[in-house]
């Protein structure tokens, strides 16, 4: 087995296209995230190629911003695609 560098192996991690179901929404995504305890939040321009999933779920938006939230309080995902513009 051939020895990667941190660097190498980080980088071939994060191009493995993990073929997300979201991603067959289309490639720019409203999302409604219901937590626990009742509340919901609705993120729109979500780019779907950036969503990654581990404790933490991370996503880039059309506005810049980088979102990250704690799996642990989330209940559901709502996912709607956004017309092209």
């Amino acid at each position: 087995m051939p020895r990667f560098e941190k660097k190498e192996f980080k980088k071939m991690i994060d191009e493995i296209d993990l073929k997300s179901s979201v991603k067959e929404q289309g490639e720019i995504v409203t999302q409604i995230i219901h937590f626990v305890g009742g509340i919901k939040r609705t993120y729109d321009g979500i780019y779907s190629d950036t969503i990654r999933q581990g404790q933490f779920t991370k996503f880039k938006c059309k506005n810049g911003a980088l979102v990250m939230i704690n799996d642990n309080n989330v209940l559901m995902i709502e996912v709607f695609p956004e017309a092209d513009e």
